[in-house]
């Protein structure tokens, strides 16, 4: 890839950025009839003590790579910036598309960025402290960099907002609830991948059937789709609900909160830091939070009982998800650890065996084979690539085509 060759860029190109809690992740596509990626790059370690940034083309090749330690988003997102520079032409990126954690209940769609749009953005920090934050500051930095470029948002909330009403209450008094609090779900760019590349390989009658999907990283959630659609999930008002995750402690008793604010005086500081940042696998091992790190560690009992706990309460999740859409047709692993980790996969599936008619192909899943179910299998069972970004670029197309057509002036 050229410094200064945009050939590849096509009419349009769309830059993608998606902030997660200590890292970034930058994609470049071509948009024509398909968004189809020339670049994509990360920052991971942010804020830690010890931090990578690499980017490659689309075939493979080593752009540019480092192992600077960044303090926050905003310096790693510029940093990022000013090595893209002597690749690519800014002048030729349309659009910039930001993966977006929280909508609240008002965006429920891909959205243009104004002030007054970033404004409203800032509100829901509270409601996703740990990713709301990351998020706006790649805005800041994009903003800064790409002036002229088109800057839009898809948000992590939208595809479970037609969620029916039952799932999204939570428990409290409608007068209580107020404008910001109901049930959510995230991971949405993640599922509606998952639900159109279904349809895309097994066709639309498959996308339609009922599917329990887990997608299963450093943030972890499962949701029962069916017909296309949201039926429930495991995370809810925010993204620390449902399965313990790598540092965010998952469901947890009301009560044992009352109880540490109360009787332990810890204030609402501690709690949200002890919640978001030291609990999940990391505090169950006292090793670290990364499932592969915690697999190694063969000779720590703490380690086994964290992966046994997440295990189970993964299979306690999906039989709850799975009554509420009344029954399961087929079940779908994504995200780092539900693509690469067979040993997750398999300690989830197995014990659920009997109960849903899953004949699961260990040799399958051990070499990490798409489908890793036996054909006779009642429930199909698979593993898929989920792909963020390139649902962020999908939209992008949209978005310029719609900018496209207010331009005043401009023929019909």
């Amino acid at each position: 890839m050229n410094a200064r060759d945009s050939s590849d860029l096509g009419p349009h190109s769309v830059l993608t950025i998606n902030g997660g809690s200590s890292s970034l992740k930058v994609a470049l596509y071509r948009i024509r009839e398909e968004a189809v990626n020339i670049m994509a790059g990360a920052v991971t370690g942010i804020g830690a003590a010890q931090g990578h940034m690499a980017a490659r083309t689309a075939h493979g090749e080593t752009l540019w790579e480092d192992r600077t330690v960044y303090a926050n988003h905003l310096v790693a997102l510029e940093a990022f910036f000013e090595a893209m520079a002597k690749h690519v032409d800014f002048a030729s990126i349309s659009a910039v598309g930001h993966r977006v954690v929280h909508g609240g209940p008002h965006f429920i769609r891909p959205q243009s960025l104004t002030a007054a749009v970033e404004a409203d953005l800032r509100k829901l920090i509270p409601l996703a402290p740990l990713h709301m934050p990351a998020n706006l500051d790649g805005i800041t930095a994009a903003r800064h960099r790409l002036p002229t470029a088109l800057q839009y948002a898809c948000f992590d909330t939208s595809f479970h907002a037609d969620m029916p009403a039952v799932a999204q209450r939570t428990g409290v008094a409608p007068e209580m609830e107020g404008e910001f609090i109901r049930r959510y779900g995230f991971h949405g760019l993640s599922y509606a991948f998952v639900v159109d590349d279904l349809a895309a390989r097994a066709g639309q009658a498959a996308a339609r059937q009922r599917l329990l999907i887990a997608h299963l990283g450093a943030g972890a959630s499962m949701a029962a789709i069916r017909n296309g659609k949201t039926v429930d999930t495991s995370m809810g008002f925010s993204a620390l609900a449902g399965l313990p995750m790598a540092t965010r402690s998952g469901d947890i008793d009301p009560g044992l909160l009352l109880y540490l604010i109360l009787e332990k005086n810890w204030d609402p500081t501690r709690l949200q830091h002890e919640l978001y940042h030291e609990a999940g696998l990391l505090g169950l091992s006292g090793l670290s939070g990364d499932v592969e790190t915690l697999l190694e560690a063969r000779d720590s009992l703490r380690a086994i009982e964290a992966l046994d706990q997440f295990t189970y309460q993964a299979r306690k999740q999906a039989g709850a998800l799975i009554a509420a859409m009344g029954g399961v047709d087929r079940i779908i692993f994504t995200g780092g650890v539900g693509e690469h980790a067979p040993s997750i996969r398999a300690a989830i599936c197995e014990p659920l065996s009997d109960l849903l008619g899953i004949d699961f192909d260990s040799d399958a899943n051990n070499r990490g084979a798409s489908r890793i179910s036996k054909p006779a299998s009642t429930v199909i069972v698979e593993t898929v690539h989920t792909d963020e970004a390139l649902m962020i670029a999908r939209a992008g197309r949209t978005i310029l085509e719609n900018a496209a057509t207010q331009i005043p002036g401009r023929p019909s």
